[in-house]
């Protein structure tokens, strides 16, 4: 037969034939049967629409009228608001007009109990504040439910603040999860092991084998990371530390570590070791897997170079470092060597606040200052390190850090109707050099929304703020 007449009979049907079999092949295509028909939108869980939505991608792309998709934990789309609203059909919808959308803040090193100690000594020097308050009354008063309250005031205050993910190194760190798990923050928590006894273990081996026992029960889990934790390397013999190691090791697990935070520290390990604390640690083989190092204060240019070789992460408390007189850490040029560098508060004992938002005014400031250069830090460089800066250093930007189809949902909100936020420019310069902790309106961890316009949604505020005040007459009891 020839073809061309097989064409020239299919094009004599009848209208309502060529209709029909149209339709039956849109059908079978799964396309819209009828020119103009929109597509069938997606389900997701909530939507946050109307907002100016700073990503910190790639591009570090500034969506001005727009939205953010979530599926259950991830986020399933990033666009302008029109289109979103088009592909997505929503259970819930949160209107983000007049609020800038961003990432959740990352704070990449704490010690979330110590929230009890807040104000408890002041204006010491780190060796002092240690030895002569701080761990005195930790072995007077930390206990587990010690734990249990001071992290449920640190949760409390961090939320407030837009904090959705956080590193933590303290003891009775199982406690210290199980709360975070039920507020709903994400978190890296380092079980701290030290050459003396500690409030929770009195020996290396207890320590170990509690600290093993914290890692199997929370292998996998979408929220808590567990972590080893060797205190410093001036607080842990060569033994330990490899213990720490071998053990981090087993289970795949992170390693948190205090890290040339003093002079001191870095003339004892010296005199020790004959090596800097970063060439101590090389030597031992700490850094052979992943490790977070907190402070990174005294460190020379030949660390620098061992800390972007073996891809350890850093953690800057600009705020603790100049509270305790203990220096200022060389961020530029970490920074410029490749070294991932995120922002940490520290304690509340040290700080005296969890508040990122201070914490990124402050490292901005800070490091113009010390190297007489207003461009040193830029606002944009700043808010990185609180974000996706903060999850490079963890080992974790595959997941959290920025707002991109497929990471997890962790975000907030953040409005701009307050007085010391008009008129507003510039998204960076406003989140860095404008806004406030109390500015953050509403924060989603994992797509689950914990504070929504102020509203904690998942912890019993008063009742925290109860139980905190008497543990302080309990602690001045302790002291005298």
């Amino acid at each position: 037969m020839n073809p061309d007449s097989l064409v020239v009979r299919r094009s004599r049907w009848p209208l309502w034939a060529v209709l029909v079999a149209a339709l039956c092949l849109a059908l079978y295509l799964g396309r819209p049967a009828l020119v103009g028909q929109s597509p069938a939108r997606s389900a997701v869980d909530l939507l946050v629409t109307g907002g100016t939505v700073v990503t910190m991608d790639a591009r570090r792309a500034v969506i001005e009228n727009g939205a953010v998709a979530v599926r259950g934990e991830r986020i399933q789309a990033v666009g302008p608001e029109a289109e979103l609203r088009q592909r997505f059909e929503a259970k819930s919808t949160l209107d983000a007009r007049g609020k800038l959308v961003l990432p959740g803040l990352i704070n990449t090193h704490t010690h979330a109990p110590m929230t009890l100690f807040r104000g408890i000594a002041d204006d010491l020097n780190l060796m002092d504040w240690l030895n002569q308050y701080i761990f005195p009354a930790e072995k007077k008063n930390v206990n587990e439910e010690f734990v249990r309250w001071g992290t449920r005031l640190a949760c409390a205050e961090m939320i407030r603040s837009g904090t959705t993910t956080y590193a933590d190194m303290y003891y009775f760190e199982d406690a210290l999860a199980e709360v975070t798990k039920q507020v709903g923050l994400r978190a890296v928590l380092g079980e701290t092991i030290i050459d003396f006894p500690a409030p929770d273990n009195k020996t290396l081996d207890e320590a170990l084998a509690y600290t093993e026992k914290f890692l199997k029960r929370w292998r996998g889990d979408p929220l808590i990371t567990a972590a080893v934790a060797p205190h410093s390397p001036y607080l842990c013999s060569v033994p330990t530390l490899n213990a720490c190691r071998a053990l981090a090791d087993k289970y795949e697990a992170p390693v948190i570590i205090h890290l040339a935070e003093t002079q001191a520290e870095v003339d004892q390990v010296r005199q020790r070791h004959q090596a800097s604390p970063v060439e101590h640690l090389l030597k031992v083989g700490l850094f052979k897997g992943r490790v977070l190092g907190a402070h990174g204060v005294w460190l020379s240019d030949a660390d620098i170079r061992v800390l972007k070789e073996k891809q350890v992460g850093i953690a800057h408390c600009p705020e603790s470092n100049m509270k305790l007189a203990s220096g200022v850490a060389p961020v530029v040029k970490l920074r410029q060597a490749g070294v991932a560098v995120g922002l940490g508060t520290d304690g509340a004992a040290s700080n005296n606040n969890l508040d990122m938002f201070e914490e990124m005014d402050t490292a901005a400031k800070l490091h113009k200052l010390h190297n007489n250069d207003p461009t040193a830090l830029r606002a944009a460089d700043v808010l990185e390190m609180a974000t996706l800066g903060g999850a490079r250093a963890l080992g974790m930007e595959k997941e959290i850090g920025s707002l991109e189809a497929g990471k997890r949902a962790d975000l907030i909100l953040v409005t701009l109707e307050h007085a010391h936020a008009i008129p507003y420019y510039n998204p960076y310069s406003h989140l860095v050099y404008a806004i406030k902790g109390g500015d953050v309106v509403t924060s989603i961890v994992n797509g689950v929304v914990v504070m929504r316009d102020r509203r904690l949604l998942t912890l019993d505020e008063k009742a925290v703020y109860q139980k905190a005040r008497a543990y302080r007459d309990q602690i001045l009891k302790s002291l005298r």
